[in-house]
């Protein structure tokens, strides 16, 4: 059973002291994760990142995660999407699989392999589909690049993450599988969301509570995979 959103709790709004070192991007970041009703309440409940309210919110709505499914996790550190999937599809009780690939080190999770590599590596297909034991039935991404600051370059490299990850999906999603990737908002247009309505029965837009409404970060959701063509 999935647990419910709930009510968000208000919680006294903190200042940042100022530093000398720190920049005034990194005050604005540092000020709003500790005002963040999503981040107290992720820790208060044993979630390694907020984001977990965001896929938590999805699946809720669309029945994303069932027991006994094959899970990959696209960027998965720190590891909070990797939780709640791994709860969904019963992988802590021995049903289903759940593979988080990261460029960076994670630590260990019940239900969860993770392995330390690059997506784009040509070897990481085969060996996520290796670990899971066959073709995967979801693969999901909340994969950011790094910000530079410039807009349209930011907007530029996270699209250009999401259609990595789409390919990815192509090549371990099981026929009737599900893509679930970060994108903003009129961002979808183009190559990315021509393809996905190519190759998946449904596309849709979503957009969680939990997303900061001052970001343009959206997600898109593709379901019922066609099966790979040639």
């Amino acid at each position: 059973m999935s647990e419910k959103r709930g009510s968000v709790p208000r919680a006294l709004k903190q200042r940042v002291k100022t530093a000398k070192k720190r920049t005034v991007s990194s005050q604005k970041w540092l000020a709003r994760q500790l005002n963040d009703p999503y981040v107290a309440r992720a820790k208060a409940e044993g979630y390694r990142s907020r984001a977990a309210y965001k896929l938590l919110e999805i699946h809720e709505k669309y029945g994303l995660l069932k027991r006994g499914q094959r899970v990959v996790d696209l960027g998965a550190a720190p590891g909070g999407w990797s939780q709640i999937a791994a709860r969904e599809v019963g992988s802590t009780q021995g049903e289903g699989r759940v593979v988080g690939i990261d460029i960076l080190p994670i630590e260990a999770l019940p239900g969860v392999e993770f392995v330390q590599l690059d997506f784009l590596d040509p070897t990481a297909p085969d060996r996520l589909v290796a670990m899971l034991g066959g073709p995967a039935d979801v693969v999901m991404s909340d994969m950011a690049a790094n910000a530079t600051g410039h807009k349209k370059t930011d907007h530029l490299r996270i699209m250009g993450l999401a259609e990595a990850a789409g390919e990815f999906a192509r090549a371990v999603l099981a026929p009737g599988g599900v893509y679930l990737a970060k994108v903003l908002q009129g961002g979808t247009e183009g190559t990315l969301l021509t393809d996905l309505k190519r190759d998946f029965a449904t596309v849709r837009h979503v957009k969680p509570a939990a997303s900061r409404a001052d970001s343009s970060e959206l997600y898109v959701l593709a379901t019922g995979f066609r099966g790979r063509v040639g």
